[in-house]
């Protein structure tokens, strides 16, 4: 729960635990959210102001597993279509290439290190390109989990001082951040489903 008192806008509050599983899967998957790494900023402020990092931490990563999972399925059941669908060319190329050449190491490394390293395509040409499903999902699982259980530590120890620098400003924003936010989410959501749609016809 939310340390009572604590200084935290309310629309982050108001996502909680729910929101943290819904965003991890998001954050894991082909939906294109605005701000990458939502999930670990989300996961620092709950942690920060007195929620139980033992159970966020599993909730994220099983949310990441979920998002990643489905995204892998995308890229095994589409093949080069897909990757062609949901990856520009300029990356397409380069990605395949280091994925042949690393099929392991192409799905731990994006999974575990923070933007602006891309995800989503590495995930998608694993599937495509035949990484195994109890190989990937025992590294990305492994990479989440180290990734997810960092940031609740940097959120217990560290989070208040962020928290206390940035709370009165966001308070202030709080009411336009939440439409904003469930906004872009809804907006994600539905080219996502578009694109989805178009690979399936």
């Amino acid at each position: 729960m939310i340390a009572p008192g604590a200084p935290m806008p309310q629309w982050l509050a108001h996502l909680g635990v729910l929101g943290l599983f819904t965003i991890a899967i998001a954050d894991s998957s082909v939906v294109p959210l605005l701000l990458p790494g939502s999930t670990d900023l989300l996961l620092l402020w709950l942690v920060a102001h007195g929620s139980d990092p033992w159970l966020l931490a599993p909730i994220a990563i099983i949310g990441g597993l979920l998002g990643g999972y489905t995204t892998w399925r995308i890229g095994k059941r589409g093949g080069e279509e897909a990757l062609r669908h949901y990856v520009s060319r300029r990356m397409l190329r380069r990605i395949v290439l280091w994925v042949e050449q690393h099929p392991l190491l192409s799905v731990f490394l994006p999974a575990v290190l923070p933007p602006p390293i891309p995800l989503s395509p590495f995930v998608l040409a694993s599937g495509a390109l035949g990484v195994s499903r109890n190989r990937f999902l025992l590294v990305f699982g492994t990479a989440r989990s180290l990734r997810y259980c960092l940031v609740c530590w940097l959120g217990a120890v560290y989070g208040r001082l962020i928290v206390r620098f940035w709370s009165a400003t966001l308070e202030e924003c709080s009411g336009p951040l939440l439409w904003t936010f469930a906004g872009l989410l809804a907006v994600a959501l539905g080219v996502a489903f578009l694109k989805m749609r178009g690979l399936h016809k």
